[in-house]
């Protein structure tokens, strides 16, 4: 189902011209308007939803092994040293359209900021970490 409101749908479903460089029936792979690297691309579903916890699993079965493919194509024609592969979801994680899409990031050995996907580290007691392990145990 395509959200009329949504530009990522937009651009998935050819409603907005792209540089497209990949697509299917499920999928459209575009390059990011506002690359980090040479190459960054998006993986956008053809049909909305919102984030990774509204999507459909088949969906989402499909999507990591279009990422490796492309990733693989990336690093033979590129060049690059290395893929991010970022997916956010929700604001507080730096999810800023509201349509599920995987970042594709080529990394090149010269790269001037290699902390891009980074974060800083935490430190928990035992008994923190302890506490988080029984909530999240299933």
């Amino acid at each position: 189902m395509k959200d009329n409101n949504c530009i990522f749908c937009k651009l998935a479903n050819g409603d907005i011209p792209t540089n497209s460089i990949y697509e299917d029936g499920d999928f459209k792979v575009i390059l990011d308007a506002d690359p980090a690297t040479k190459g960054h691309a998006l993986i956008l579903p053809k049909n909305h939803f919102a984030n990774l916890l509204e999507a459909d699993d088949d969906v989402l079965a499909k999507a990591l092994p279009l990422a490796k493919k492309l990733a693989n194509n990336m690093k033979a024609k590129l060049g690059c040293a290395g893929i991010n592969v970022v997916q956010n979801n929700g604001e507080a994680a730096g999810q800023t359209v509201h349509h599920l899409h995987i970042h594709l990031i080529p990394r090149y050995e010269d790269d001037p900021d290699k902390t891009l996907c980074g974060w800083s580290h935490q430190s928990f007691t035992d008994e923190e970490t302890k506490e988080v392990v029984e909530k999240l145990s299933m």
